[in-house]
């Protein structure tokens, strides 16, 4: 009998280490699950490590072409190995109750990111925000905070950046006067400009009621100050805008790069020798395209384009293995071990979007993403 339940024993425990420690390795493209069993539910995400503990924020999506817009909120996960996440529930919940809301329900929240200020002990959200029934044509950047990165985080306030305030490399023909014929708006893709944002003087346009902001993402750099990505200028041309050191709103320093490049899903790491590197995609809607690559010795650039970081097969050279960057994840406790987070996107199902997190290789000033059907941290020993 104690032979019995020795084993009885030892099985359940075999069976709870199996449940919450299932995954030893990445599997690029397949279905991830949860501590529940359920594939995680966090697109166009991103990573906060905190405390030694990651935490993942992204997009909750729900089944369907709904699912693209915002029905639930911001859904977080926590983890302690990269591999294995634990559900920590809605982090950010959209406004159910007021139609009017910046963020009721139905609106769109993409892209959301969260990084912690150490001397305001609060952690701090930002997302691209789309207002309802509006499609893509507010452009803003929505801000939440929360006393704890699991939530709830509060909604404070939304705008388009940098509201009366030139960039720090304009050109004195921006300040010019725009022409009447340059519209308020227009479709958000390549083909959309009839001329060059420069000769549309499109920061021009918005100098007065702030700049464009969608595709977007956070970086801290090693002094504390935090940036803000966001592709602006009808998505023609990326900003970098520091942060106040509160992190909530924009000091009025940034910077315009890769001008009519259409740089969208921007993401941004820095090296142990304090270099740069930036990895971002074209501007083609759902539609994956070849990746794009960038370095620098300051994070205000001047940036050197480096091409297309993919090696391998022509298509997936040509889709980025079918996906678009979200995020640049740095390992902790490995010395210059980063993670390229990428979104395989699922429109007509969105819950059913797949995450390909691939290793970054260096090949002297270059980076280099390859595909692996399934790898681990041990290849950055």
């Amino acid at each position: 009998m104690n032979r019995y339940l020795l084993l009885l024993f030892m099985g359940i425990l075999c069976s709870c280490t199996t449940k919450n420690s299932r995954y030893t390795n990445f599997q690029p493209g397949q279905v991830w699950e949860d501590n529940n069993g359920q594939h995680i539910n966090a697109h166009g995400g991103g990573i906060l490590y905190h405390n030694d503990t990651y935490y993942w924020y992204g997009e909750h999506k729900i089944e369907g072409h709904q699912g693209n817009t915002a029905q639930v909120g911001v859904h977080v996960y926590s983890s302690k190995d990269l591999y294995n996440w634990k559900d920590e529930g809605i982090a950010l919940e959209v406004d159910t109750l007021n139609p009017k809301a910046d963020i009721a329900k139905g609106c769109i929240i993409e892209r959301p990111k969260v990084i912690y200020n150490q001397k305001t002990n609060k952690y701090i959200m930002w997302f691209h925000l789309e207002l309802i029934s509006l499609g893509y044509d507010a452009a803003r950047s929505g801000v939440a905070i929360s006393d704890s990165p699991t939530g709830p985080f509060t909604y404070l306030k939304s705008m388009r950046p940098n509201k009366g305030n030139w960039p720090l490399n304009v050109e004195e023909f921006h300040k010019r006067a725009v022409a009447d014929s340059v519209k308020s708006a227009y479709c958000g893709g390549k083909e959309c400009l009839p001329n060059h944002p420069d000769s549309l003087n499109i920061l021009g346009r918005d100098f007065e009621g702030g700049q464009m902001a969608r595709d977007m993402n956070l970086f801290v750099d090693d002094n504390g100050k935090a940036y803000h990505l966001y592709s602006s200028e009808e998505n023609s041309t990326l900003h970098i805008a520091e942060l106040s050191d509160d992190y909530l709103s924009h000091t009025g320093n940034y910077v315009r790069v890769f001008p009519n490049r259409y740089m969208e899903a921007p993401s941004i790491m820095k090296t142990s020798e304090g270099k740069y590197y930036f990895i971002g995609s074209d501007c083609t809607s759902w539609n994956p395209n070849p990746a794009r690559s960038a370095t620098s010795d300051h994070i205000f650039g001047p940036w050197t384009e480096l091409g297309n970081p993919v090696i391998g097969t022509e298509d997936q050279k040509a889709t980025t293995f079918k996906s678009q960057s979200t995020y640049i994840l740095p390992v902790q406790g490995k010395k210059d071990a980063f993670i390229f987070m990428a979104d395989r996107w699922k429109p007509n199902n969105a819950i059913d979007g797949r995450y390909i997190w691939l290793p970054i290789q260096f090949d002297n000033d270059r980076i280099i993403l390859e595909w692996k059907d399934q790898w681990d941290l041990s290849v950055f020993n």
